[in-house]
């Protein structure tokens, strides 16, 4: 792998593409309604902490046309405003007709384990309106229709035909959608300037000067948030722009959420900052600059 290519990997991460809500929030995501239906709360006795393995007590069966969900806990955190937002979640399925459980997720407290609306809406399509709006530290309970949990579900699972589900869903974290803060300083002689839109998506510009023959890093934004630790899994945005072609290299806007061990360049930085790292050229690779937000950091798990 060429050199700039293993750095790009090294800082390649996550998130976020901003749903059609009318209105953005200072972090980023769109601002919005939960909602829900507080009859849902009487599908099930739910019982135990977030982030432990809940003991859940379904009143079955459990009959409805529509998908619906109740938030049994809400939690203080950040909300879901964006479907490719950073989340962390822990989710256990039960048969709406047995009580059964069919599935349970790790529920081990690591917080590594970061997705999105999409990544669980892909996995089972009604999951998207259940996570809308819901705030990191909550415990929500939702029954789901055949339709909306999935035929290839409801085929794996051996469930009866007709059968809803009974879902209960830990949001254990939420992170923002780009990085806030203060504005930082810097002298940018012959180096990029960067733009921003609303949803914090970047634009670098690249000026007519020669690269610079040493990495060079400067914050943009300084977050407040902890300081990205040496082994610690970060998550975060990236645009990258070739330094002399100044076209788009790489970016994770608009995509999945993904976890990477922090680069040497991120460490020392505050959770909600923005960077811009310009590497120079190197053997056959490209100099090139990058900007990146830094949504979050947390411990690798141990093995």
């Amino acid at each position: 792998m060429r050199k700039t290519s293993a750095v790009l990997a090294s800082l390649s991460l996550a998130v976020l593409a901003l749903t059609g809500c009318t209105a953005t929030a200072s972090d980023g995501v769109a601002a919005c309604d939960r909602g829900g239906n507080d009859k849902i709360l009487n599908v099930a006795d739910v019982s135990g902490d977030l982030g432990s393995v809940p003991d859940v007590d379904v009143f079955g069966p459990v009959k409805t046309d529509k998908t619906s969900f109740a938030d049994v806990t809400v939690g203080d955190g950040l909300a879901l405003g964006s479907d490719f937002q950073p989340v962390v979640l822990d989710i256990a399925f039960y048969g709406g007709d047995s009580g059964k459980a069919l599935y349970q997720s790790e529920f081990n407290g690591d917080q590594s384990r970061v997705h999105s609306i999409d990544y669980w809406a892909q996995r089972s399509a009604g999951l998207a309106d259940v996570l809308e709006c819901a705030t990191g530290g909550s415990r929500v309970l939702a029954v789901l229709t055949p339709e909306d949990f999935g035929a290839q579900n409801v085929q794996a699972f051996g469930l009866d035909k007709g059968e809803n589900i009974v879902a209960v869903i830990d949001v254990l974290d939420v992170m923002p959608a780009k990085a806030s803060g203060a504005l930082q300083f810097n002298d940018a002689r012959g180096l990029p300037s960067v733009v921003r839109a609303p949803d914090g998506t970047p634009g670098i510009i690249i000026p007519d000067v020669p690269a610079p023959t040493e990495i060079v890093t400067q914050t943009l934004i300084k977050g407040d948030g902890p300081k990205v630790k040496e082994g610690d899994i970060v998550v975060s945005n990236i645009m990258g722009v070739g330094w002399d072609d100044k076209t788009v290299t790489t970016s994770s806007w608009g995509k999945d959420a993904s976890v990477s061990v922090a680069a040497e360049q991120l460490v020392g930085a505050t959770v909600g900052s923005q960077l811009l790292v310009v590497f120079p050229a190197a053997e056959s690779a490209p100099a090139t600059a990058i900007v990146v937000d830094i949504l979050g950091a947390v411990t690798a798990p141990t093995q």
